[in-house]
């Protein structure tokens, strides 16, 4: 999230504004002298002596992180004078995504989001595999391919790929079945499946941002030639 910042605390407050109101905490941040990020509209910083405070807002809640305790104080309450909030502690779920802490550091996983997902497919009683995708797969459209639902097909690849927040060992393999969206036959129907398959495998897996870890270094690994 900035360089070299190691998160000390998670809060999400809820506040109780109209949506039409969303624009105010905006020229409210920018007031306490948060910078609005060019990337993302949504999310605010603010650096300091060194450490990072950030505020992003979806709708009418709130996450605030970083590593200065003294200014996410006063951003709580600068914010609780301006807006009703309710401060709800420590940040454990926010759109699908739950949060879990360890001496290890901060574990993000969609578990939920996953286990919902083969049960609306019916194939929370599949045969697992260890794979997301058949080694030396190759799709293609044909002529004469099997048609699939492509509706169907389409609404299964757009909620595998927001899985793929917390699972990017899925990064290759939807990225291969998101080429035939208008097109889709079984045989890519198939892989979508098997996707699946191997969800089943190990629905929890995530991202752990690990304590005590330079996240200036980035460690990439491949096994292209």
């Amino acid at each position: 999230m900035s360089e070299g910042m190691e998160i000390e605390e998670v809060i999400v407050w809820v506040e109780a504004i109209p949506k039409s109101m969303v624009w105010k905490v905006h020229k409210s941040m920018r007031a306490f002298g948060y910078r609005q990020s060019n990337s993302d509209h949504t999310l605010f910083l603010k650096k300091q002596h060194g450490k990072i405070t950030t505020l992003i807002v979806y709708v009418d809640d709130m996450i605030v992180t970083g590593n200065d305790p003294e200014e996410r104080k006063a951003l709580q309450n600068y914010l609780s004078r301006e807006f009703e909030m309710k401060d709800l502690g420590p940040l454990k779920y926010f759109l699908g995504i739950e949060v879990s802490r360890s001496s290890e550091g901060i574990f993000l996983s969609q578990r939920k989001y996953a286990l919902d997902l083969l049960q609306d497919t019916g194939m929370l009683g599949c045969q697992p595999v260890h794979t997301p995708i058949e080694e030396g797969l190759k799709l293609c459209v044909l002529p004469n391919q099997v048609s699939t639902d492509k509706g169907r097909y389409q609404r299964l690849v757009g909620r595998l790929m927001y899985l793929a927040h917390t699972r990017p060992d899925l990064a290759y393999a939807l990225s291969v079945v998101s080429q035939y969206m208008h097109n889709p036959g079984e045989q890519h129907m198939n892989a979508v499946m098997r996707i699946l398959r191997y969800l089943k495998n190990a629905p929890g897996k995530g991202i752990l941002f690990a304590k005590n870890v330079d996240h200036q270094s980035i460690e990439v690994y491949t096994d292209a030639d």
